[in-house]
């Protein structure tokens, strides 16, 4: 059974740091994500607001990130874990993925999200037949055609910038009176002349084969209205993943996020998290602030117990 110092579960922009960070610390580390390395952050289609780069995609800078990773650290990518045991001896986890085991001294959650579903009649019937969760996956067959954006934060109105530049027909859907994005994606949004439908959800996604409306219900009056689409696309919020974290007996605040603290601490002796999975604002940058707070303070906590 391979052991490491530093065991880092998640290859999102959290995970990936904390592996340039450990292995630079002169541990020996292994990254595993049970899909490509990038998580959630592959799908982010523009950013105009990490340093260093007046414009990137998502994906551009994971593989910058990835590059430079494997170079400090092993990276397991296409491996799940699907538990995680303590021990009392020096190697105090032992991990078991969907491939092998491992032991670690040291644990770093960065498990990420997923996509929140709006639970609206047809959502499910007509996911990959109209409803999606990643313009960037699959904005390239829009353009042209009429899309339905729900959500009203930073990712949504992000991804209806990214399908309006595609060609696509969009307009914006939120359930409240004003949208909670930055005002630099708003004003974006009205200089774009996008659509936008305020005080409204999702009630139902109807067609034959493949989606040809959405009924809207406006939240004010309850007044119900269909209106035809070829889309929908779906950024109302992340479930955060944490199974792993419960079976370890890591605590959760009442929104299901791991808690830490300033050194990205949990609960529970030589476990860290970071990222998305935790307490704290989504965005990559606090996520690779983290990765290196939670490297770092491995690091010492290693040191100090030996």
């Amino acid at each position: 059974m391979e052991q490491f110092d530093i065991i880092i579960i998640g290859g999102g922009p959290g995970g990936l740091t904390a592996g340039i960070y450990a292995g630079r610390q002169g541990t020996r580390n292994l990254i595993i994500d049970r899909d490509l390395a990038g998580g959630l952050g592959r799908e982010v289609p523009e950013m105009e607001n990490y340093p260093g780069f007046d414009n990137i995609s998502g994906l551009e800078l994971i593989e910058k990130m990835k590059e430079q990773a494997i170079k400090n650290t092993e990276l397991h990518e296409m491996e799940e874990v699907i538990g995680i045991t303590q021990t009392n001896d020096e190697y105090r986890f032992t991990v078991t993925t969907n491939k092998d085991q491992y032991q670690s001294k040291t644990i770093i959650l960065a498990t990420g999200s997923s996509h929140r579903h709006l639970n609206a009649r047809g959502e499910e019937e007509f996911k990959g037949k109209g409803v999606s969760y990643c313009a960037t996956c699959d904005g390239f067959f829009f353009a042209g055609r009429d899309i339905i954006m729900v959500g009203g934060g930073n990712s949504a109105l992000q991804e209806a910038l990214y399908l309006k530049n595609l060609g696509a027909n969009v307009t914006l859907v939120h359930r409240r009176d004003e949208f909670r994005a930055q005002k630099h994606l708003q004003d974006m949004i009205e200089k774009e002349g996008i659509n936008t439908i305020l005080n409204a959800t999702v009630e139902e996604i109807k067609g034959e084969m493949l989606v040809e409306s959405v009924v809207l219900k406006d939240t004010e009056t309850n007044e119900l209205k269909e209106v035809p689409t070829n889309g929908v696309f779906i950024s109302v919020g992340y479930i955060p993943h944490t199974e792993l974290a419960t079976q370890l007996g890591v605590d959760l605040d009442e929104s299901g996020h791991i808690i830490i603290d300033k050194e990205q601490k949990t609960n529970i002796d030589y476990v860290y998290a970071v990222g998305d999975v935790c307490v704290g604002l989504k965005q990559w940058v606090v996520a690779c602030g983290e990765g290196a707070v939670a490297a770092t303070s491995a690091y010492h906590d290693l040191k100090e117990s030996n």
